[in-house]
């Protein structure tokens, strides 16, 4: 048996099943923790196939309200289940993951499964192989349930595309889930699956995260390899976990992470060093808290008063707060030079040859790349160095940066994009990210955590950012948030609404 499944089962009380205690015995199996699956499948009190059968019923009685799951292959998940439980019972070794179900974001590579980016271009296409987060996941023991929805190309931050529609929000199914990991997201919050993968550029781990009221960490540049990749000295893009806690973040995270000789960037340390406890003592951390990245970028007055108490939250926790954030100057043109530079190179042939089949927000994004020159890159490769001294020295005063995951709460469904945040119009379907996308070009570690709802009821996520590399210190922060305000607790209306009424 893997050595982390055995500390499971050892030591079940370090890995809590929920954000403040002990599980209810009663609760179903779609809505226990990773943690709490993992240790009943390795004492074997539950088999993958209960595990999986569970999460079966609950995509195929919430999933036709929300559209979070594009592509089910439930008999292979089932098939998968029961060698898994064969394994188990011959004592052969297992993973960390076993028997945990996951769907895969539809922008990763499945082999033999369908993978269509959200693009009628890719509406059939079967990859022969899997994307290395992918494989890592059923290295680990996963099962594969399926895919989960994207925005077209996965780019923008609503997940509308015109293979599968749009991906609903399960506190209110006329709003939107977020994206481009809506699907993710959407999926987590109805207990479709306990994990699940990401990728975020502008925000698409962290904005689901906070539309649907999960947890979503935009891991440092290296720390999660990718393979295959166009651009693989990126830093731009990353993948990364989501989950309904911040330890099964961790834990998936655990399994993600690691070096792997295909990325030139992945970073050294294990993934083993994210797999152990998170409680800890905040008390003394210096922390900079910054609704607004100092008057940078709108946020609607309803996000901001759900967040006003966190501040005091990590008061109470024992950190020093003061209102503070660093000097953002170039972030702006940074971003939107190596996003464009890097959508046209990964989509700039489709432009050529199947313009007519492409969403006007994509062409213009790809146009965008084609008008930049070599000055243009060179000038934000200097503005990016520049940056990320700046950046440094901001967290040699403090430990942790807490600000807004998202300037707005989830919106309309209908809406392409939020056109104005609090009086301020919206040029671009880029725009309303930046309190996210900002945060992205400093390559420093993000968290998205639950911290509250607007009157209508509608999710907000707290994000937490910390210094360079510094993964496990916003972890171990979100943890302790997570833990003292339950808010992540709070279950989508759809879960336990009628059939009809879905």
């Amino acid at each position: 048996m893997n050595h982390l499944v055995n500390h499971l089962v050892d030591h079940p009380a370090q890995y809590p099943v929920n954000p403040t205690g002990d599980a209810d015995p009663t609760d179903d199996l779609c809505f226990r923790t990773a943690y709490e699956l993992s240790v009943a499948l390795a004492r074997r009190e539950v088999s993958a196939r209960e595990v999986v059968t569970a999460h079966l019923e609950r995509i195929e009685q919430v999933n036709p309200a929300v559209n979070a799951i594009v592509t089910l292959v439930a008999d292979r998940a089932l098939e998968q289940a029961t060698e898994a439980d064969d394994r188990m019972a011959a004592g052969e070794p297992v993973g960390p993951l076993h028997g945990l179900p996951v769907a895969h974001k539809d922008l990763h590579d499945t082999a033999g499964i369908r993978t269509t980016s959200g693009s009628p271009i890719f509406a059939d296409r079967v990859p022969d192989r899997d994307h290395l987060v992918v494989e890592r996941l059923r290295k680990a023991g996963a099962i594969t349930l399926g895919k989960t929805n994207v925005p077209e190309l996965g780019l923008g931050s609503h997940t509308v595309n015109p293979v599968f529609g749009a991906t609903r929000n399960p506190y209110d199914l006329s709003r939107s889930a977020g994206g481009s990991s809506g699907g993710a997201g959407a999926a987590l919050a109805c207990g479709m699956q306990p994990i699940a993968d990401g990728s975020d550029t502008g925000g698409s781990l962290r904005n689901p995260a906070s539309f649907n009221n999960v947890v979503g960490l935009r891991p440092s540049p290296g720390r999660v390899p990718s393979w295959p990749d166009k651009a693989p000295w990126g830093q731009l893009s990353v993948k990364g976990p989501m989950a309904r806690t911040v330890a099964d973040v961790a834990l998936t995270l655990s399994v993600l992470a690691g070096p792997d000789p295909r990325d030139p960037r992945s970073l050294q340390t294990p993934g083993s060093t994210f797999a152990w406890q998170l409680d800890g003592n905040l008390r003394g951390l210096r922390v900079a808290w910054s609704p607004d990245l100092g008057g940078r970028v709108p946020v609607d007055p309803e996000v901001r008063e759900a967040l006003r108490p966190a501040a005091e939250v990590f008061s109470a926790l024992g950190c020093d707060v003061e209102e503070a954030c660093p000097d953002l100057t170039g972030a702006d043109e940074v971003f939107l030079a190596q996003r464009a530079w890097q959508v046209e190179l990964s989509y700039g042939p489709l432009l050529d040859e199947h313009r007519d089949r492409l969403a006007p927000d994509v062409i213009w994004n790809i146009e965008e790349g084609r008008r930049l020159g070599g000055p243009d890159l060179g000038r934000a490769q200097a503005l990016h160095g520049a940056l990320f001294h700046r950046v440094r020295e901001f967290f040699g005063r403090y430990d942790l940066l807490l600000l807004p995951v998202s300037q707005v709460a989830p919106f309309d469904i209908e809406l392409a994009y939020p056109t104005v945040v609090d009086g301020t119009p919206m040029e671009t379907y880029l725009d309303w990210m930046r309190s996210a996308y900002l945060i992205s070009v400093t390559g420093c570690p993000a968290l998205s955590v639950p911290a509250g709802f607007t009157p209508e009821g509608l999710p907000v996520g707290l994000q937490i950012v910390g210094p360079h590399r510094r993964d496990w210190s916003v972890l171990k922060a979100g943890h302790a948030f997570e833990r003292a305000t339950r808010v992540g607790e709070r279950r989508p209306p759809v879960v336990n609404a009628p059939l009809g009424a879905r």
